[in-house]
């Protein structure tokens, strides 16, 4: 296969293979557009998909081409033969390798505070059109712990609270788990409270990674 164009639409159908199958039919009717990215033609959900990686988190050293020389365990060959062949490695061999195409999607990628400070004010000013709610999905690279997840939902919640138009569900995507976070729910104090926590099994993973190559 000849090395293709990096662009994002693996990891936005990802995302929306991802929501469909976890949280049900109500996410099925999702099409890939753009500003944002994902959305049900009547306007009543729109949602950005987005990555957030921390600086400390050197990208080059997951690129697959540094595994030259080192035995792959034979467990782990089919799914090192997929990224190969595709490009693309989220969601295999918990994200430790990084596809040729993939990688520059997350070498670009911003720190999740700054990624967020930015589609907060995007939302906030008009720039996502005209839907009845808004939401902002994140492929987290680095790990969360459910003590991050909440204050990066207060974080959200306190950057948007004076804004007409708002997020209303966040969606942390991380390996092996998406924390589905609502926005809405905020107590008088702007602090959190609904945030659920869904498991992504290997499985699954290995299903959301064909199922967006081939789609």
């Amino acid at each position: 296969m000849g090395k293709r164009k990096f662009d994002t639409c693996f990891f936005e159908r990802y995302a929306q293979i991802c929501l469909e199958t976890i949280l049900g039919n109500s996410y099925a009717d999702l099409i890939n557009e753009d500003r944002p990215d994902l959305q049900k033609p009547d306007h009543s959900l729109g949602i950005e998909v987005t990555r957030a990686m921390e600086p400390r988190k050197d990208v080059a050293q997951d690129l697959l081409s540094e595994m030259a020389g080192f035995e792959v365990p034979s467990d782990a060959q089919e799914d090192i033969d997929r990224i190969i062949k595709s490009g693309y490695g989220y969601g295999l061999q918990e994200g430790r390798y990084i596809g040729h195409i993939e990688y520059e999607y997350w070498r670009l990628a911003q720190p999740l505070r700054r990624i967020i400070e930015s589609k907060v004010s995007k939302v906030g000013s008009g720039f996502y059109g005209d839907f009845e709610e808004y939401g902002l999905y994140i492929f987290c690279k680095d790990n969360l712990t459910p003590e991050e997840v909440i204050l990066t939902m207060e974080y959200t919640s306190d950057l948007q609270r004076h804004l007409d138009l708002k997020y209303s569900k966040m969606y942390l995507s991380l390996i092996d788990r998406l924390y589905v976070c609502d926005l809405s729910d905020v107590d008088p104090r702007h602090q959190t409270t609904k945030c659920a926590s869904h498991e992504i099994s290997r499985g699954m993973r290995t299903l959301f990674f064909m199922q967006a190559l081939s789609d």
